[in-house]
Formats: C-alpha cells, sequence, structure tokens
C-alpha cells in the first residue's frame, strides 16, 4: 500500500520508518511528508517495498502532493495544529491517519487505541485513529489485565520522563549544556538547564496548577480503559536522560489481590516483560528499555498504607511504544480487521 509518514524527518517519525521496514509492513511506495524547508530531501528505508527488501530512498514532498497521491495510510508525528489541519483532508481521500499528537484524543467521535488493550474499537468508519500520550500507554498496558481482575479505583502516577520526549531541540540542549556550552551559545528548548536537573514541568500549566501533560495521562487512561470512575492523580518530570521514560505507579484496587496473581496477569499481556527480582538488581532502567518495544515492569510490592494497594515501577521506550511502535500496531490491526489492504 501507499503509506505516507507526516513529520518524517522528526524524531518519531524516523522511527515510524524504521518501525514499518522491522515489521515488514506492506509497502508499494513510501511518501515521507514534512515542513517546507525539507522538501526536496531524501529520506532512507531499509525495508520492503513490492515484495524486494533492501536499501530505498524517497523524496519528501509536500503535504498537498501527498494528499494528492492517495495514500492508503498515513502515520502522523508533526504537533496537534498540524494534524488539525491536514488530518481530515488526508481522510477526506479514504486514506487511514493514525495521529500521534494530542489533537484527537478526547474527541468523542475518534477512537484512542493501545492494540493489545482495545484494539475492537476499530472500525470502517474509522479515518482519523489517535495514538495517546507515551506516558499514558506505558502505565495502562500492565494495567489493563489487573483492572479487568481487581478493578482499579485510584492511580497516583508520577514519571520520570526523558529528554527524547521533547523532540530533537532537548537533545541538544542536554548536549550542548554537557559539552560546556554556556547559556546564548546554543538554542533551548527548555526554560532551565536541563543537565544535572530535574523539571517538574512537561507541557503547559493550566489554571488548576496540573500541566498538560498530567491532564492526558488522566483523561486518556479512563478513556483507553473504558472507565470515567477511575481516579488518577498524575506528576509528569522531565529528567536528563536521552531515551526512555520511568514512573512510579501506585494503584488501589476495589477487590484484594496477590503479588502472585498480579505478576500473572501482566506477564500474559503482550507487551510486557516483567522484570522484578531485587535481591539480585533486577529491575527496569531506561538505559536497557531504549530500542525495545515491551513495557518493563518491577519493584512490585504492596501498598500497605491501603486495602488493596500495589506499587509498581514501569519503564519504556517513548519513542518506540510510546509513539512509533503503538501507530505501526495499529495499522497492522486495520490490516487484520480488513480496513487496510493486505498487500
Amino acid at each position: 500500500m501507499k503509506v505516507a509518514v507526516v513529520g518524517a524527518t522528526g524524531l518519531v517519525g524516523t522511527r515510524m520508518l524504521q518501525v514499518l521496514a522491522e515489521r515488514r509492513f506492506p509497502v508499494t511506495e513510501i511518501i515521507p511528508v514534512a515542513s517546507e524547508r525539507s522538501i526536496g530531501r531524501k529520506v532512507a528505508y531499509e525495508g520492503v517495498v513490492n515484495g524486494v527488501e533492501g536499501h530505498s530512498e524517497w523524496t519528501v514532498v509536500s503535504a498537498e502532493e501527498a494528499i494528492s497521491r492517495k495514500p492508503d495510510l498515513a502515520l502522523f508525528s508533526a504537533g496537534g495544529d498540524t494534524s488539525r489541519e491536514l488530518a481530515p483532508k488526508f481522510a477526506a481521500v479514504s486514506c487511514r491517519v493514525v495521529d500521534n499528537s494530542s489533537c484527537w484524543r478526547m474527541d468523542p467521535t475518534k477512537k484512542l487505541v493501545v492494540p493489545e488493550i482495545n484494539a475492537d474499537v476499530l472500525s470502517e468508519d474509522d479515518y482519523i485513529i489517535a495514538n495517546p500520550n507515551c506516558s499514558t500507554i506505558q502505565m495502562v498496558l500492565p494495567l489493563a489485565p489487573l483492572h479487568k481482575e481487581f478493578g482499579i479505583k485510584r492511580i497516583v502516577v508520577s514519571t520520570y520522563q526523558s529528554v527524547t520526549g521533547a523532540g530533537y531541540r532537548a537533545i541538544n540542549q542536554m548536549n550542548a549544556e554537557r559539552s560546556g556550552a554556556k547559556e546564548g551559545e546554543y538554542e533551548m528548548k527548555f526554560p532551565y538547564p536541563i543537565d544535572q536537573n530535574i523539571l517538574p514541568h512537561i507541557d503547559s500549566f493550566l489554571e488548576d496548577g496540573y500541566t498538560k501533560e498530567e491532564q492526558k495521562m488522566v483523561r486518556e487512561t479512563r478513556k483507553i480503559l473504558r472507565d470515567e470512575s477511575i481516579a488518577v492523580s498524575a506528576t509528569t518530570v522531565r529528567v536528563p536522560v536521552q531515551g526512555g521514560h520511568s514512573e512510579s505507579v501506585n494503584v488501589e484496587f476495589h477487590r484484594d489481590f496477590t503479588l502472585e496473581k498480579v505478576r500473572e496477569l501482566m506477564a500474559s499481556m503482550p507487551g510486557v516483560t516483567i522484570q522484578d527480582d531485587p535481591a539480585n538488581n533486577v529491575y527496569p532502567m531506561p538505559l536497557y528499555a531504549w530500542g525495545k518495544d515491551d513495557v518493563f515492569v518491577g519493584r512490585l510490592r504492596r501498598d500497605t498504607s491501603v486495602p488493596y494497594g500495589i506499587n509498581l515501577w514501569c519503564v519504556s521506550d517513548n519513542i518506540r511504544k510510546g509513539a512509533a511502535t503503538n501507530a505501526v500496531q495499529i495499522a497492522l490491526k486495520l490490516i487484520e480487521k480488513g480496513l487496510l489492504p493486505a498487500e
């Protein structure tokens, strides 16, 4: 099929191309789309095209040119304003859009999908499908089977999010600071230095003192797990780590549980790997999750301050499962459901 990648030269867009190749996605043509300054650039693709595996190069085009080619699928990683303007135009030519921005996530007419949890909601009427926030995806994936079994009453989550979540400018800022560059000698993505610092500030602040990132975790969790009664309290924090988000998650259930059953349920969830042997220093870390698609879970222990509570630590590559991989998995589900051509 014809596959457009909108934002193809960005951090997530390049990873989308990589994951498409790794998953041997059925491609006849890659249509890379980027901003005006990138039009004409060549984008490499190391995957199967028209049944032939190998290196190919594709020229970056404008969104208008891409739409005129009537792609079957468009993977978006270009920001909410761009998606709001362009996604309906792609959908109007019968192109299925999987969008990585926050633009459509809470639109009641759009599906918000983590394929392992709620791919059943996808239908032939869905031409714009929302990819959840990276920090939400890695939290709900291990929690979904626990919610079915024990019923989640409340979640308190604190995130430790890498600079990759803020794109190339954030990485460049941290690397410049680590190289000894002085303020004013490099472009600042964050309002303060990030190297050897921690910023309790991701996205913009709202009137109630929370940030948009924190609000996303509250609202998206309820929508994905299909339960508006779940109470969620989030604090999202940027840390000077280059790849992989980490989260400390406290969950209170409606019903009692055993740790053995919790481990069994999470281990049975596709895309979840348990790393929980603290006696031997085995626990998830972002350094070792980077470049992998799973969500890694450890430090499992009862919360003795409430009757039915548990604490856990989860880590995931935010650019892969938190963005690119989840988007490609949605597209694969569309193929499985006969909503995209299989070849």
